[in-house]
């Protein structure tokens, strides 16, 4: 919840990943649904409404349908000090120009992500479910792959947090982009190979590119150097935010032991990002082609922890790891598998190398990660 020293906590996530229903959940706080233009009307003084619930905790699910979002939160946390706001969004804020502050200094941000491993099991689901299904929670409790409700999400969201908040033209372009973007999920970007295919500009295509960032859809990995040579330096990886959209796009209606490599990727990813929020995630690869999946550091780190995804710890090929670990001596080393159920560890031209699971990957970062 807020505090006194962040009266604003900002709970942002793409749409339907669970926000409004864990903002209703939560106890003594008086609830507003801003896609409803009644409370729109009452929003439109938000100083007399500040007044009149001074003190207490209120939600304000979906501010960003406010024309102004970010005047009542800055109003609230200037003049109304005892009074705490959580507000939901899907856009980080500051993406668009609807937010016209970013309330630095005044809020605290928890991302919301897709079910992570805890959820599952809390669901009786099981790990192959989840990935194709992915982990919105409508999406992950259908019996069926709910193919519609993937299209159907991509409609409501070019419809409201696009056109409502960003006004791209060529909206036909920007899906073509998207499409693309899910199929080739966890690959190395480039700019100019996506702007044929969507008949817009290169400029055009990394804006769109920077609108999916902000919006939670795709997340950037930019490369981890230090300028040695041989390096990759600029070219980012971009990943979808959930497993069900990146089948749903690559035409998978049922999961083969070669589609379990990627998503897993992306499942390590998600838990990564939901249990152990910290450190930049960033990945490697040199001009050689060697590569680490991701590395965890901070800006200057001079010890990075390194993993690399395996959908099987049999499957290791310890080339790139000896090759960044000559660059880079010192951090941790680690293996994330799925078919682990202890951790354990081996030397590679004396270099150990911690294989574990997603709990034994929490675990073993809890703390320094």
């Amino acid at each position: 919840m807020p505090s006194a020293s962040a009266p604003i906590l900002w709970l942002r996530g793409v749409r339907r990943v669970g926000k409004t229903f864990l903002s209703k959940s939560l106890p003594n706080c008086e609830y507003f649904d801003c896609e409803l233009p009644s409370v729109r009307r009452l929003l439109e003084h938000p100083e007399a409404f500040l007044r009149e619930l001074e003190g207490r905790r209120i939600v304000l699910d979906e501010i960003h349908r406010l024309q102004n979002p970010s005047e009542i939160l800055k109003i609230a946390a200037d003049h109304f000090p005892g009074t705490r706001i959580v507000a939901t969004g899907s856009p980080v804020l500051g993406a668009s120009a609807r937010f016209r502050d970013t309330l630095a200094g005044r809020k605290r941000d928890v991302w919301l992500t897709p079910m992570n491993s805890l959820d599952p099991a809390e669901f009786g689901g099981h790990l192959k479910h989840r990935l194709l299904h992915g982990g919105l929670p409508p999406f992950f409790l259908s019996p069926a792959v709910p193919e519609a409700n993937f299209q159907e999400w991509m409609d409501a969201y070019c419809a409201k947090d696009i056109q409502e908040l960003f006004r791209l033209e060529r909206r036909h372009s920007f899906l073509r982009f998207a499409e693309m973007l899910w199929r080739q999920s966890g690959g190395i970007f480039e700019a100019s190979s996506f702007a044929g295919p969507c008949e817009v500009s290169r400029a055009t295509i990394t804006n769109y590119l920077l609108v999916l960032e902000a919006t939670g859809v795709v997340q950037l990995l930019r490369p981890f150097h230090s300028g040695k040579p041989g390096e990759i330096v600029a070219a980012p990886k971009v990943y979808g935010f959930d497993t069900g959209f990146v089948c749903f796009y690559r035409g998978w209606d049922r999961l083969r032991p070669e589609n379990l490599g990627v998503l897993w990727e992306h499942y390590v990813l998600n838990e990564r990002h939901s249990r152990l929020p910290g450190r930049h995630v960033r990945y490697w690869r040199d001009k050689q082609k060697h590569e680490i999946d991701f590395v965890l550091s901070v800006p200057a780190a001079t010890s990075p922890t390194i993993i690399e995804c395996k959908r099987s710890a049999a499957e290791l090929d310890p080339a790139a790891l000896l090759v960044f670990r000559r660059r880079y001596p010192q951090g941790k080393n680690l293996v994330v598998a799925r078919d682990l159920e202890r951790t354990f560890s081996r030397q590679y031209h004396g270099l150990e190398v911690r294989f574990v699971n997603l709990e034994g990957m929490v675990q073993r970062l809890g703390v320094s990660a």
